[in-house]
């Protein structure tokens, strides 16, 4: 960890990132917050990077420290946690079931990698694999029923589907440059995350039962 990479390079990473995730295209074009189960997530996920040594907050944040290069290390943590809020924000459907379907499929798999303590290298496969199933069920399944069918029976199909699911599953329709957008936001949020300063040993957490 050099100090241009932690005062410069990470935060301007982290901060293009929210800011690509936090883009809804339209007319006009607005940057909406984090929702507030999205903070709750961004939390988790931040306590797992640092419990599987993805994340070294002793090399951010420390005594033998000055106080520019402890600040600098506060930087890198806000704009860890603003980044992490607005892509997850980002991934999760606006409305109807598939909000509430994604938000207990993300919670549940941060829990569960949160118990499980992985080591840096699973934990980045891991979470790379959740992002990317979560963009493909908005940008790709929810899209392609809430966009217009292209034929007679297609419109019918996607209506009874709509019927079906009480009208929860039909979203309000994006633009298809949001998706590519999504993917931009999604390969540079992982490859930002690989460049956090990480532990060189991992501290694994047992309990009594454990050591039994």
């Amino acid at each position: 960890m050099t100090p241009t990479r932690e005062a410069i390079v990470l935060p301007l990473l982290l901060l293009t990132i929210a800011l690509i995730a936090g883009l809804r295209l339209g007319t006009p074009i607005e940057l909406t917050p984090p929702s507030l189960f999205a903070l709750m997530l961004a939390a988790l996920l931040i306590a797992a990077l640092i419990r599987s040594g993805a994340l070294a907050t002793g090399r951010l944040l420390h005594g033998s420290r000055s106080v520019l290069a402890n600040a600098n290390g506060v930087a890198v943590l806000c704009t860890l946690f603003a980044a992490s809020a607005q892509v997850l924000t980002m991934l999760t459907p606006r409305r109807g079931l598939p909000l509430l379907f994604v938000d207990i499929f993300l919670f549940v798999l941060l829990l569960n990698t949160l118990a499980a303590v992985p080591d840096r290298t699973r934990l980045l496969r891991s979470l790379a694999i959740t992002l990317g199933a979560a963009l493909a069920i908005k940008f790709i399944v929810l899209a392609g029923l809430s966009g217009p069918a292209e034929s007679r029976i297609a419109r019918v199909l996607v209506a009874l589907f709509d019927v079906a699911t009480l009208g929860g599953i039909a979203q309000d329709p994006e633009p298809a440059s949001a998706g590519y957008l999504a993917f931009a936001a999604v390969a540079l949020y992982l490859i930002t995350i690989a460049l956090l300063p990480h532990a060189s040993v991992r501290v694994v957490y047992t309990t009594e039962l454990d050591r039994r």
